[in-house]
Parts: structure tokens; C-alpha cells; sequence
């Protein structure tokens, strides 16, 4: 888990090169945020502590969300009355980008929020990234998750 606030570290300065766009990624976790990995990450920290949320408490959400999608088997499932969620998997896994061991499976989860219209999409990387280094992503990638916007779509007590 990350300790918070976060200091540039030579360890924090490989897992931002590995997380910029690159041939084997061309999206990247960074995609189009300039702004240094450690100072994406602070702010988060800071927008997440504020909204009296945790990262383990937003990752644990998304992971009942993944779970109650894959029993679905592929099919799109309502849940609780208030979203629709669908997962995609492809074959093989991901590392994550911090280098430490262990690979993801392969995953596109869709939730859609069934009043609003409002949508999220995520992956079992992106919830370990929350869960284990409070990382939500660059500000240009698709799978950016705002921790505002989590708060607001999946209404989030904190």
C-alpha cells in the first residue's frame, strides 16, 4: 500500500517511464497528464481524503461491482437497482506498472448508472492501482477514474 504524500524516488521515476505511452502501450496509464507521477498521485491522495473516502474503501466498491459483473458470464447484469455492468476479458494478463510481482487478467468492466446515464469504465489492474498505490490514472487516460466522480456515480458514503 502507498504511504502518502508520496516523494520522487528513482523506484517512482521507472514506474512513470513504464506508465507513459510507449510501443507495447500505446495508450499508457498517463496518457496526455504531463504532470510528474508523483504529483498525479498527491493529488488524488488529497482530492480522496477530503471527500473522507479511502482508496481501500473505492477499490473494495469496484471489486463488488467486477465480481457481480462476471457472474453474469458475459452478460450485462443490473445491480442493486441502480447500475447496469458489463465486463470484457481478453486473453492473457498485465503486470502492473510499479514492477512489484503479479499479473491482472485482462479486464473491461462497464457500469452504467441507471438514473443518470452516467458511465465508468475500469479494469482489474486499475482497481489493484487504487487499492495498492492510490493511482487513479492520468487525466488523458481511458480509464481515468476521478475519485469525485466515483464518489458521485457510485455514491460513495465518506
Amino acid at each position: 500500500m502507498a504511504r502518502f504524500p508520496v516523494y520522487q524516488t528513482p523506484e517512482l521515476d521507472e514506474a512513470e517511464k513504464r506508465m507513459r505511452p510507449h510501443a507495447d502501450h500505446p495508450h499508457g496509464f498517463l496518457r496526455g497528464d504531463p504532470r510528474p507521477l508523483v504529483q498525479i498521485l498527491n493529488a488524488d491522495h488529497l482530492a480522496v481524503k477530503e471527500l473522507g473516502l479511502t482508496h481501500e474503501a473505492i477499490a473494495q466498491r469496484l471489486k463488488e461491482l467486477t465480481e457481480a459483473a462476471k457472474k453474469a458470464y458475459g452478460q450485462t447484469v443490473d445491480v442493486e437497482g441502480r447500475f447496469r455492468v458489463r465486463i470484457e476479458a481478453a486473453r492473457g494478463k498485465i503486470p502492473c506498472p510499479w514492477g512489484h510481482p503479479g499479473l491482472y487478467p485482462k479486464t473491461h468492466v462497464t457500469l452504467e448508472r441507471l438514473d443518470t446515464g452516467e458511465t465508468l469504465a475500469w479494469s482489474d489492474l486499475g482497481i489493484h492501482m487504487i487499492e495498492a498505490h492510490g493511482f487513479y490514472q492520468g487525466a488523458g487516460s481511458p480509464y481515468r477514474l476521478d475519485p469525485r466522480r466515483l464518489k458521485t456515480i457510485l455514491e460513495l458514503s465518506g
